[in-house]
């Protein structure tokens, strides 16, 4: 799961060094060289609740399914179709298994997602199978290129620190009078405020024009 942890964005390219393409008839899914296609890249989409599971949606916004449809009669690989259905259940989900630098994608069912070799009407074909001849155990290997990772918001990228100033009201929020006379000092000595400590740290940092009636507002509050 580590290879699409960050991904928005990713490219798949198969033990025949030929990437997974999403066919322009918007149903097939077949193997090609040109990885730079749009029809290349497919989305990342988190299951919520889980870890460990995805959806891959297409650049024509359906997903990667695993159909029970045979792919030929009497063979056991069933079609890998891009559909958009109404319910989105464990056919559209797949489960990353790593194996070294490249991943398998298995379905809930235990078949993995197997880019086919041969001759027609193998050839270039996509089928979710369990590789049962050890010709065919790479095939279902996959290497992942990522071609968008996510950017984490800036709201939810500020420190606690920053988040604690931020809730700390700005100067110009304060209520206080620039004193005009020595007499409007306040004859009681009061504690400064957390609150006051920090606006002033701010005030003297920033170099703002306010700091001198800030200033004068706290001596008042100090008996001399």
């Amino acid at each position: 799961m580590e290879f699409f942890h960050k991904a928005k964005a990713v490219r798949l390219r198969s033990h025949h060094d030929k990437y997974l393409l999403a066919a322009d008839d918007e149903e097939s899914v077949l193997q090609d060289r040109n990885g730079s296609s749009k029809s290349a890249k497919w989305w990342v989409e988190p299951v919520p609740g889980s870890d460990s599971i995805i959806r891959l949606k297409s650049s024509y916004g359906k997903y990667l399914t695993a159909s029970n449809h045979p792919f030929l009669l009497g063979m056991t690989g069933r079609k890998v179709l891009q559909t958009l259905p109404r319910r989105l259940d464990s056919s559209v989900e797949w489960e990353p298994v790593r194996e070294g630098t490249q991943i398998k994608l298995r379905t809930r069912y235990g078949n993995f997602l197997r880019a086919n070799g041969g001759l027609p009407p193998w050839r270039n074909s996509v089928t979710h199978d369990i590789p049962h001849r050890t010709a065919t155990q790479e095939w279902v290997l996959w290497n992942i290129d990522v071609v968008e990772i996510q950017v984490q918001s800036p709201a939810a990228a500020k420190s606690p620190a920053s988040h604690h100033q931020q809730q700390l009201p700005h100067a110009d929020s304060l209520n206080f009078e620039e004193p005009s006379s020595p007499s409007s000092f306040s004859a009681k000595p009061t504690n400064f405020s957390r609150q006051e400590v920090w606006v002033l740290v701010r005030l003297v940092r920033f170099g703002s024009p306010k700091f001198e009636s800030f200033l004068l507002f706290m001596l008042g509050r100090i008996r001399f």
